[in-house]
């Protein structure tokens, strides 16, 4: 039975998702020429993982035939969850050009009920969380189906600088224009490196149009206040960013000069724990 989004913001990512792969967009692309070096390379550069041999993975919201791939060259146990059929079939490709077993799965990353609680040991989520408005639900869902202890992996916007590209540049800097508040959604261009080949890095022009990204900001304090909400406990922070001396002003290796554009979350599941006390809400005083 095919599947059906549940509301707009899943048509939303369904339709786009749909023209980016039609377009050849990067993060559409398989990776086909790992063996298990680059696949641990791609993965896990400062070796955090260990040993995933006949660990349970879930690529959540993770389909494109990448990371799937590598975790499965590196002995690992995959299921694959995507909202995008298109995604899912570069997914079963890459795993055909590897003759590896990849488990196939297509929903909403919003709802992962037709999974058993505690059934994954490493619950990966690669860039997506900004593309729906309630990260804390995220959250539950991922800590439900984690076992405890197991470690959960999660890309994400860097809440100060969600929405600035570098088409913003202003002269003399990339000025924030939206105001930090939680679950707004924003709407900017997508890089040319989106649609850049591998051989040249240059822009190749989509032949149909493709539908603008639509993100949702969550703060710092959502980010952090909801994992720990749901049982984790941070591990480590990495800032996605680039310093590149001399770089060419609003091309996207200045822009990552001043800023990250993204972090990714390593927290592992502590249910344990006691859960924290209520947030509070501070505001500055007039």
């Amino acid at each position: 039975m095919p599947f059906e989004p549940s509301d707009e913001v899943a048509q939303y990512n369904m339709a786009r998702w749909h023209a980016l792969a039609q377009a050849n967009a990067l993060f559409t692309r398989p990776y086909l020429d790992l063996d298990t070096t680059a696949a641990r390379e791609r993965l896990d550069p400062d070796g955090r993982l260990g040993d995933v041999t006949g660990k349970r993975v879930l690529c959540v919201a993770g389909g494109g035939g990448r990371q799937s791939a590598a975790f499965a060259l590196l002995g690992a146990n995959v299921t694959v969850f995507d909202l995008s059929s298109d995604q899912l079939q570069r997914d079963q490709a890459a795993a055909a050009h590897y003759n590896l077993t990849i488990k196939i799965e297509q929903g909403d990353m919003r709802d992962l009920t037709r999974f058993a609680p505690a059934s994954f040991d490493i619950v990966w989520q690669p860039y997506s969380l900004n593309f729906v408005p309630d990260a804390r639900g995220m959250f539950r869902e991922v800590a439900q189906v984690i076992r405890p202890g197991g470690l959960y992996s999660v890309m994400c916007a860097n809440p100060f600088t969600c929405g600035i590209t570098s088409q913003d540049w202003a002269g003399d800097g990339y000025p924030i224009r939206t105001p930090y508040r939680d679950d707004a959604e924003i709407t900017s261009a997508d890089e040319a490196w989106v649609f850049a080949t591998d051989a040249t890095e240059t822009e190749d022009a989509p032949a149909a149009p493709v539908f603008p990204p639509r993100e949702y900001r969550h703060t710092l304090g959502t980010l952090i206040s909801g994992l720990a909400d749901s049982g984790f406990v941070l591990w480590r922070l990495d800032e996605h960013t680039h310093q590149t001396p001399g770089a060419t002003p609003a091309s996207w290796e200045h822009f990552t000069s001043f800023a990250p554009p993204w972090f990714t979350l390593w927290v592992v599941q502590r249910p344990e724990l006691p859960p924290p006390p209520a947030q509070r809400t501070y505001e500055m005083e007039a």
